[in-house]
């Protein structure tokens, strides 16, 4: 008995880390194995939370249900086997709406969060200026305020007296949110302010060409950041390792220009998050030409691609020239089909060369093929991307083209 209890000692000691289940809804009109792979990356999310995912809960709905997102006997097993195992909390893998937040926790025996939640709590914990974190705290306060209601329920019934409208639940709500609302104010206030700062200290570079970064989290930007500037930008294996924009003067043969490294895109980021972070992809709004990052590792990753055209439609950069960056080539994989197997060909069954061809043939704009981490085909990255950054220049300052 003794050696059962200090395994299960040992055990919480190695693995302290709050554990978590995942739900999600899969829709009438998606595969199942895309679902598993968005809970792949919720489960990333939560990873990178520092919190251990211990089982998944899907159901095909036609969509979600309004009131609590799953049906009632999905959400009553969630709720049972959360309170038999000692579940700490329980991710959806949506935006819950304030009253489906409320009606689950009602149900639920451990925290609730949304991914919407989760996601702004890392942004939180990995903020590191004061202009970041005055974003998320913006964004925190926005997704806060609509679901003030609820947290005052112990007070509903209590009245003030004689002819007194409404409760201390409702007195207590009326000035939390008008507490939030002020708060988001003078936020918004203090990011005018940095944004001003910023504009000034753009405006000092000068008319130096400038090149962006972007792409879907996790897909190798800030690595490729480090190769190409030969800088210390921080990068780890987790999701928005980047918050901050970084931005390194590079010179290629004697050509300098400006490279900016900035924050991952994410499938359903929050709007809160895009709102308050447009400033600073201010960088992205102003470059001259965008270097879009893709894992092709990823099985997934042209719908990441399609994530993070969206999103520069959506703060205004959908228009700046965009040169392809396929990263992490060492790491694709793919399955060979069989010389008797006369189903159609999938993209799990295109080789790497075939691949290439594929989005060689059909990309509209210029692309290469790369591993930032062994540093493959990094020669011909710089070849192509110095005489992108020189044709820019030198329709910019066309009398010093003799200098290059």
């Amino acid at each position: 008995m003794k050696q059962t209890v200090d395994k299960k000692v040992d055990e919480e000691v190695v693995d302290p880390r709050e554990r978590a289940v995942l739900v999600a809804v899969i829709r009438d009109n998606q595969e199942p194995r895309q679902a598993e792979e968005f809970l792949d990356e919720l489960e990333f999310l939560a990873e990178t939370a520092d919190i251990v995912t211990v089982r998944r809960f899907t159901q095909r709905l036609s969509q979600p249900s309004s009131r609590i997102y799953v049906g009632p006997g999905k959400l009553e097993e969630i709720a049972r086997y959360c309170e038999e195992n000692g579940i700490g909390v329980a991710i959806f893998d949506d935006e819950l709406s304030p009253s489906q937040t409320r009606n689950i926790e009602q149900a639920m025996p451990c925290r609730v969060i949304d991914r919407t939640r989760l996601i702004l709590d890392i942004f939180m914990s990995r903020a590191r200026t004061a202009y970041a974190k005055t974003q998320v705290q913006l964004a925190q306060y926005e997704y806060m305020l609509p679901r003030l209601a609820g947290l005052w329920t112990h007070l509903e019934r209590q009245r003030g007296g004689t002819g007194t409208r409404g409760g201390a639940g409702e007195r207590e709500i009326e000035t939390d949110r008008r507490i939030v609302r002020d708060r988001i104010s003078k936020l918004k206030e203090e990011l005018k302010k940095i944004d001003r700062q910023m504009s000034v200290q753009r405006s000092n570079r000068g008319s130096m060409v400038r090149v962006a970064l972007v792409g879907y989290t996790n897909v190798g930007k800030s690595t490729l950041m480090n190769l190409l500037s030969k800088s210390e930008v921080f990068a780890e294996n987790k999701l928005f390792a980047t918050l901050d924009t970084t931005v390194r003067k590079v010179v290629f043969d004697n050509l300098p220009f400006l490279m900016s490294d900035t924050v991952g895109f994410i499938r359903k980021l929050p709007t809160q998050l895009i709102e308050s972070f447009k400033s600073t992809l201010d960088e992205v709004r102003e470059a001259d030409l965008l270097l879009h990052v893709v894992d092709i590792s990823h099985p997934q990753f042209e719908e990441q691609i399609a994530v993070v055209k969206q999103t520069l439609q959506d703060i205004g950069a959908a228009d700046k020239p965009v040169f392809l960056v396929f990263n992490k080539i060492d790491a694709y994989t793919y399955i060979k089909k069989d010389e008797d197997d006369l189903t159609p060909a999938t993209r799990e069954n295109m080789s790497l060369e075939e691949m290439k061809q594929s989005w060689i043939a059909k990309a509209n704009t210029p692309c290469i093929f790369i591993s930032a981490v062994e540093r493959l085909n990094i020669d011909k990255l710089r070849s192509d991307l110095y005489g992108m950054v020189r044709e820019i220049h030198s329709g910019r300052y066309p009398f010093n083209n003799f200098l290059y």
